[in-house]
């Protein structure tokens, strides 16, 4: 009999699935250029914007490696670059239209993934999860 892996792993698995499953459906939706690389930036995307620093730091990539992703979006029309009210040194990241739009049909996506692990696991099941993920989120989340 094999062991099963880790808590840790189980949580990656689950999230591999969820975001394969999101990429699909962006793909279906006629989203052909957007990586998961540039996805996982997106996601860290504050609604009033983010500074690029930020989002590295989020992402944990290097400032330039964000910089490039956020360039490589910019181009894409899914972010544009605005002044930092706060800092006119500063600047921006925000989503475009194109930008929530995609967003939304990833939203939608992850929607479904979520209503398939209730229907799998039943309702109180599904609820302690989501409870036990918020509660650790408080020691693993530094950005929460």
């Amino acid at each position: 009999m094999t062991e099963q892996p880790g808590t840790a792993v189980l949580m990656f698995i689950a999230h591999r699935d969820a975001e394969s499953r999101v990429m699909a459906a962006l793909e279906r939706s006629g989203v052909t250029d957007v990586t998961v690389a540039q996805s996982r930036l997106l996601q860290r995307l504050s609604p009033g914007g983010s500074r690029l620093t930020d989002l590295a730091e989020e992402a944990r990539v290097t400032k330039q490696t964000a910089g490039s992703l956020v360039d490589q979006l910019e181009r894409g029309g899914y972010v544009i670059r605005r002044p930092d009210p706060s800092d006119a040194r500063a600047r921006l990241v925000t989503l475009s239209d194109k930008g929530a739009d995609l967003c939304r049909t990833a939203a939608e996506e992850v929607a479904r993934v979520e209503h398939q692990w209730r229907e799998h696991l039943g309702p109180q099941s599904f609820e302690a999860l989501r409870d036990a993920l918020i509660s650790l989120r408080e020691i693993s989340d530094p950005y929460r």
